[in-house]
């Protein structure tokens, strides 16, 4: 009897070990306040015939232009040399920070890029002209940008979420991160500038995704 109770004991603590967490590291990019916008709306603001002019590399095809434009909110306060991220897209929409939008007097939700639907106005101001916008400016959403080949040895596909734990000093957790997937993706985590100055991160620091 006391052997057969020991081997019970020695079955129930293997049982009740910990399940082991998988951890994979990303770099993380801080994105700060930019625009995409349509062809259309590029020349209201810069003239007929505009066209961006590229300024750095971005992955999947974009780049950031030299071209720049000034956000008006509905204080009528103001925000300068907010960049363009090219190509024209078949919308425009506005990316700020939660402090940015606060010094514009507008409450944007928090949204996956490319999902404006009532979504916050704003006001949009280039050298050649302004345009309004009843909804297009959103909080983007957290999230990691990785290949198929990338998530495949993860383990992730796309629009999973998982968790996120970043920084050093002042070390934390981000819950609901986001994973888009696309063959033209490098690996990389965005977060905004309110998110990264709350944890002390700087560009190209690493990130390690926890998938339980």
């Amino acid at each position: 009897m006391e052997a057969v109770q020991k081997e019970l004991n020695r079955s129930g603590a293997r049982s009740a070990a910990p399940v082991q967490e998988t951890k994979h590291v990303v770099p993380v990019g801080v994105s700060a306040r930019h625009l995409h916008v349509t062809q259309e709306h590029l020349e209201v603001l810069f003239g007929e015939g505009a066209t961006l002019h590229p300024k750095k590399e971005l992955m999947g095809g974009q780049y950031a232009a030299n071209e720049c434009v000034t956000l008006v909110g509905i204080n009528l306060r103001v925000i300068e040399n907010v960049r363009i991220l090219g190509p024209v897209r078949k919308e425009t929409q506005v990316e700020l920070a939660k402090t940015d939008a606060i010094r514009l007097g507008i409450n944007p939700p928090i949204r996956e890029s490319g999902n404006i639907a009532k979504s916050a106005p704003i006001t949009i101001v280039g050298p050649k002209g302004a345009l309004y916008l009843s909804e297009g400016c959103i909080i983007a959403k957290r999230h990691i940008h990785m290949s198929d080949k990338d998530a495949a040895v993860f383990g992730l596909q796309d629009n999973e979420v998982v968790a996120v734990e970043i920084g050093e000093e002042r070390k934390g957790r981000f819950e609901n991160v986001q994973v888009r997937v696309h063959p033209s993706f490098t690996l990389e985590m965005h977060i905004d500038t309110d998110e990264a100055n709350a944890l002390g991160v700087k560009c190209s620091q690493g990130a390690t995704i926890i998938k339980n």
